[in-house]
């Protein structure tokens, strides 16, 4: 009888210890998904930006890699370079002003042709000719696969005289560099090498 009750309370001890295994298994399991969740949300909540809308209301914003709109970003700095020293009217301190903003987002290359242009008296002839040049971008074409980035630019130019509208064909290519972003150069890339591949007269028409 004592040897059956003996056995009995070993049993509940062997139970006992079973149970306290699991619970303990249970409750690691819960704290490791707490913590697992834990973290994912705080993860989850540093993508998102709280933006105040002119001072009145908190709106949410997304955040996300910023290589992902880095081949946006250099077309879009290759494109507004060209608009600035392209587009030109009869008047000096437009086209310095321009030309100033257009400095900003190259290097030495790009005042080395606005240099060659001037020292033939390309700018002073817009001047005294009250001649109107802008310019539209057909495409900005980069190979991504390599650094730095080589990009061709294919393009019109319009030179709007009194009496006749000149179209041109503009064909330039460059190399992209990163650089520092700042005010004058907001996608935060650096033109070498400019050189203007082709730039040749399509079509004149009377006005």
């Amino acid at each position: 009888m004592e040897f059956k009750i003996l056995r009995n309370i070993e049993n509940s001890f062997k139970q006992i210890r079973l149970f306290t295994f699991v619970f303990t298994l249970l409750c690691f399991g819960v704290v490791a998904l707490v913590v697992y969740q834990s973290y994912h949300f705080a993860e989850e909540q540093r993508k998102k930006i709280y933006v105040l809308d002119n001072g009145k209301s908190l709106m949410v914003a997304l955040s996300q890699d910023m290589s992902i709109n880095r081949p946006v970003e250099a077309r879009e700095h290759v494109r507004r370079f060209h608009e600035l020293f392209f587009t030109m009217s009869p008047d000096k301190n437009a086209i310095e002003s321009n030309m100033k903003r257009a400095f900003n987002l190259a290097d030495q290359s790009a005042f080395n042709y606005y240099k060659d242009l001037s020292e033939k008296g390309y700018y002073n002839r817009i001047i005294s000719g009250n001649v109107q040049q802008r310019i539209e971008i057909d495409s900005v074409v980069a190979n991504f696969n390599s650094y730095p980035y080589e990009v061709k630019t294919f393009a019109r130019q319009f030179i709007i005289r009194s009496s006749n509208l000149t179209k041109r064909s503009l064909i330039t290519h460059c190399e992209l560099v990163n650089s520092v972003r700042s005010d004058s150069n907001p996608q935060g890339f650096i033109i070498e090498k400019f050189n203007v591949v082709e730039n040749k007269d399509v079509e004149t028409v009377d006005r």
